[in-house]
């Protein structure tokens, strides 16, 4: 056999990897232009979702007022406090706000207003959780045993318990940012009760706080004159002991002190001082010493150390001249070396002033030294006038104990009267100035417009909503998109050229039209009956169409072949698919109905034994075909037909139930006699062999095949099934020529292109593809 193995795909271009790319924002617009209609859907369901909810809810008016706390405000009435910090703020206006909500303030409200009875109040409209509970309140109510009657008493309590907790559920109470302004806030169906009930919140708070404030002053100041007259007493008796103990003993004071004391104090002061001076002479003569006991070198380094506690210029002068000899002398020696003669003579000055520091460290060591003598004689002088006058005193130091435990306690009794003398006037003051520490500085209006439903934010929030769920959509749909759309997807995912598309045909009127093929009649007249071999009217397109966007694609993997097969009489192409029903047998039809309309002398067989689809197209069944001619039960050129139109040879297949093993048959010898034959007499053989994933029919036909025509559904056939197929068969995939995209709908074709690629522009070639009718002929077919 004359045959090429070629590997095609290994030469085709992969797709560019777009990984380095965070976000493909040419891809993320397609995808929105592609998935519009799911986006608008989406957005189109929740608007009207929003617009029933605001036609059937009830409009909720809500009423504020506002209030600040002003401690500032008793400022006339009482002392200022310290200023509270951030943390004391905080929690007070958190104390207040929990006041507001509480169920107390709640009940005052209810007894001011009379809202016990109003049905405003206590049949509020309820969320559907609550309609449940009382639906199972309710039944449980009736399965359940009554109990005894309920009084009026306890009737009316429940109705008041239930309109203050009513009361709590609609009211709101916050903090205005950071500031000591309190909003307070009501809603309900009545805008004139919401208004009421806001007022009310407010006066019924500010009575609270002055309530409270004067229940307060007045406990304490009933607290505190019964603490007054025990202090009193108590402070007199305390004085009238210390007196008494001064005269027993004797002992005599000036100014409230005692003469002795006066004495012993004047010298302990004089000691403190002096054991000061002792000691930093010490610490001053001690450095001073160890200094200069390291040697000449070591007073060098410490030289500035002593220098920064003295006055000594001397030694500051000659330590500044040290360090700029040693520095010129490492200047010289790093430059000249160390024997250098103004190196040496260098070295010779620092030794110098070495000597110099040495001798004016020992001068101040002597010095003080003498100073640490004189202080440590004084401090040892006083201590022994200490020491003698505390002798003396000791005879009345129980005496002087007893005296100031008796004036200790007298001076406490009396400052703690003082300090409550003092609260007592100011709370009797307080009394007198009823003013609360809060005032309502935005006073409760009644609300023009309900504050519930609010349809600007509603419509706003159905929209944000609906993009969202248009967004989820599309995100679903584009994971679930796992087909063949563009040329692109055919390249990166299979490795292989991609030849084309071919539209889909028979589409519903209503929808665009690829392209118009001619309604011409067929050629054959009465004196040229059918012979047998004609096609139903799809399997003839790329004739009645020849400038289409079909029979281009075709034409592509025409050339194709030549360009493979260059240089080869005959060529031997296959037409595969992946899955049935994907339009493998149109397709190998129109194909070689194009290679015999351009005078190529073309064989097209049937190969797909078990679904002969080519067969089924004919107008009408033959009675023998290409089984009988491989078993050699007929000559294989009497089962061939030849279409009139285009004299294309069809050798078909009868359909046999009986046969069995269809791959043995192609890949048996008579099969392979047949083909050789064929070879001789036709330039193409074009066949039409069974779908790769069912049956191994076209795995057994292949090494007869010299090149294959891979045939998918644009949009339907998964791609992870085709690149299964391909990659289980290399000795087919070897030998493909290309991928053609079939039943390709054309004006959704450019939705699933990025920017920039042709896909999207193909409605610029429609001038190319499209196929004018004749005037005459139109006026005829009228």
């Amino acid at each position: 056999m004359n045959q090429r193995n070629l590997t095609l795909h290994s030469s085709v271009p992969k797709a560019g990897d777009d990984s380095d790319s965070f976000i493909d924002i040419d891809r993320l617009i397609a995808i929105l232009l592609r998935r519009k209609g799911s986006i608008v859907l989406c957005v189109v369901a929740f608007v009207a979702l929003a617009a029933v909810y605001l036609f059937l809810a009830t409009p909720v008016y809500t009423s504020m007022t506002q209030i600040l706390l002003d401690d500032s405000m008793t400022k006339y009435a009482e002392d200022q406090p310290p200023a509270a910090n951030a943390q004391q703020l905080d929690t007070q206006i958190a104390s207040a706000v929990e006041i507001l909500k509480s169920n107390e303030l709640a009940l005052r409200v209810v007894d001011a207003q009379k809202l016990a009875d109003n049905d405003t109040v206590l049949d509020a409209g309820q969320s559907p959780v609550d309609l449940v509970k009382s639906g199972i309140k309710l039944i449980a109510s009736a399965l359940t045993p009554g109990g005894p009657p309920v009084s009026e008493e306890d009737a009316r309590n429940g109705r008041r318990q239930k309109a203050a907790a009513m009361l709590q559920q609609a009211l709101g109470v916050e903090r205005v940012s950071r500031s000591s302004v309190i909003a307070v806030s009501y809603r309900s169906t009545d805008r004139m009760l919401a208004a009421r009930i806001t007022k009310a919140y407010a006066d019924a708070y500010l009575n609270d706080q002055l309530n409270a404030n004067f229940d307060a002053t007045e406990r304490a100041s009933v607290w505190l004159q019964e603490r007054l007259a025990d202090l009193r007493n108590r402070s007199q008796q305390a004085a009238l002991d210390v007196a008494n103990f001064k005269a027993a003993n004797g002992l005599t004071s000036a100014n409230g002190e005692l003469m002795s004391d006066q004495q012993l104090a004047d010298l302990n002061k004089q000691l403190i001082v002096a054991q000061a001076d002792t000691a930093s002479a010490s610490a001053r003569y001690n450095q001073f010493k160890s200094i200069v006991d390291q040697g000449p070198e070591a007073a060098v380094n410490n030289a500035a150390i002593s220098s920064g506690q003295t006055d000594n210029s001397v030694i500051q002068d000659l330590r500044t001249r040290y360090l700029s000899v040693s520095r010129r002398e490492q200047e010289i020696t790093t430059n000249y070396g160390a024997d250098h003669p103004q190196a040496v003579q260098l070295r010779g000055e620092k030794e110098d002033l070495t000597r110099q520091i040495f001798q004016e460290l020992k001068q101040l060591t002597s010095s003080y030294r003498n100073e640490f003598e004189v202080a440590q004689s004084r401090e040892q002088s006083l201590r022994e006038n200490i020491r003698h006058l505390t002798g003396k005193n000791s005879e009345s130091d129980k005496s002087i104990v007893q005296l100031n435990d008796l004036e200790q306690r007298a001076t406490a009794l009396k400052t703690l009267y003082e300090s409550y003398l003092g609260r007592y006037e100011e709370a009797s003051q307080q009394q007198s100035f009823p003013i609360a520490k809060a005032r309502v500085i935005s006073e409760a209006g009644i609300p023009t417009s309900p504050s519930s439903p609010k349809k600007t934010m509603t419509l706003g929030l159905a929209i944000v909503l609906g993009l969202m769920a248009g967004g989820a959509l599309t995100a679903f749909q584009e994971f679930r998109e796992r087909f063949f759309r563009v040329e692109g997807d055919v390249r990166s995912i299979l490795g292989l050229k991609f030849l084309g598309y071919l539209p889909l045909v028979g589409k519903p009127p209503r929808e665009r039209k690829v392209f118009q093929p001619r309604k011409e009649p067929l050629p054959q007249t009465a004196e040229a009956p059918d012979d047998g071999a004609s096609f139903e009217r799809i399997m003839r397109i790329v004739l009645e169409a020849p400038r289409s966007v079909f029979a281009e694609t075709l034409r592509n993997a025409k050339l194709a072949s030549d360009v493979m097969f260059q240089g080869k009489s005959d060529r031997v192409i296959g037409v595969v698919s992946a899955l049935p029903g994907e339009g493998k047998s149109t397709t190998a039809a129109n194909f070689a109905a194009l290679l015999a309309s351009s005078g190529k002398r073309t064989l097209l067989i049937d190969a797909d034994l078990r679904n002969p689809g080519l067969t089924q197209m004919l107008k009408s069944p033959p009675q023998q075909g290409l089984v009988e001619a491989v078993l050699g039960e007929v000559p294989w050129a009497s089962a061939v037909k030849v279409d009139s139109r285009t004299k294309l040879a069809i050798l078909p297949v009868v359909t046999n139930d009986h046969l069995m093993h269809t791959s043995e048959l192609l890949a048996s010898q008579g099969m392979f006699n047949l083909m050789e034959n064929a070879r001789k007499m036709f330039d193409y053989i074009v066949v039409d062999l069974a779908p790769l994933g069912p049956v191994v029919d076209a795995k057994a036909f292949a090494p007869q095949v010299d090149g294959f025509l891979f045939v998918t559904e644009w949009g339907q056939t998964p791609t992870s099934i085709v690149r299964d197929v391909v990659n289980a068969e290399p000795q087919i995939k070897s030998k493909i020529l290309g991928v053609i995209l079939n039943k390709t709908d054309m004006a959704e074709l450019g939705k699933f292109s990025n920017f920039g690629g042709t896909e999207r522009y193909h409605h610029k070639y429609v001038s190319y593809y499209t196929e004018e009718v004749p005037q005459k002929r139109q006026a005829a077919e009228a």
